[in-house]
């Protein structure tokens, strides 16, 4: 059988052409959610190039939905193509950890001290403020570090008080006169890669 014929037989129509348009969908929809956080977070020689493989693949796959307008199983393959894209785009961002965040972290004076002590002595920069809160005297603490860290500090933080109130925001860019912990070997290429602008003093 040749090539001609099989694009006429029933496995092209309900198998092949389904299958190619959710996963042509699923690299669409994976690139454009990469492509608006990295440009969220101000990296914009990166995002163009996700931009321009992003609309090639919606082409192609919209083409092959016009030309088939008669088949409703390639409006379901488009669909699941495009809730699948936006998962994976996701999870790709949370496995790469890009860019810095800022933590905001309440609590109660008697923890503060070794709160402090634990996340120096990981290298992280803090600061420290006081304030009152609902139910008395209360100490702000900050820190900016890369993203990647998160999950480090936030065990620190619940270890020493598991009801701790903390705060994670996304920033675009930072000073260099900060101080920030040595990003481990394994993602030292990806951190400085996809890490945020920082400004010189």
């Amino acid at each position: 059988m040749d090539f001609t014929a099989f694009m006429n037989s029933w496995v092209w129509i309900w198998i092949v052409v389904p299958l190619l348009i959710s996963f042509s969908r699923i690299l669409d929809v994976s690139f454009g959610t990469i492509r608006v956080i990295f440009v969220s977070k101000g990296l914009k020689k990166l995002a163009p190039i996700l931009g321009f493989f992003e609309v090639l693949m919606w082409i192609i796959v919209v083409s092959q939905v016009m030309k088939n307008l008669s088949n409703p199983l390639y409006y379901v393959a488009y669909a699941a193509g495009f809730a699948m894209g936006t998962f994976v785009g996701l999870t790709i961002d949370e496995k790469l950890s890009i860019g810095m965040v800022s933590i905001r972290i309440i609590t109660t004076n008697e923890k503060t001290d070794e709160i402090l002590t634990s996340l120096r002595l990981k290298n992280f920069g803090v600061t420290r403020l006081k304030g009152e809160g609902a139910y008395g005297p209360v100490d702000f603490l900050f820190t900016i570090t890369d993203r990647i860290h998160i999950k480090n500090i936030t065990e620190i933080l619940r270890n020493i008080e598991p009801n701790i109130f903390y705060e994670i925001e996304d920033i675009r860019s930072v000073s260099d006169s900060g101080i920030f912990p040595k990003t481990a070997s394994n993602r030292k290429f990806l951190a400085q890669a996809f890490r945020p602008h920082r400004k010189g003093k």
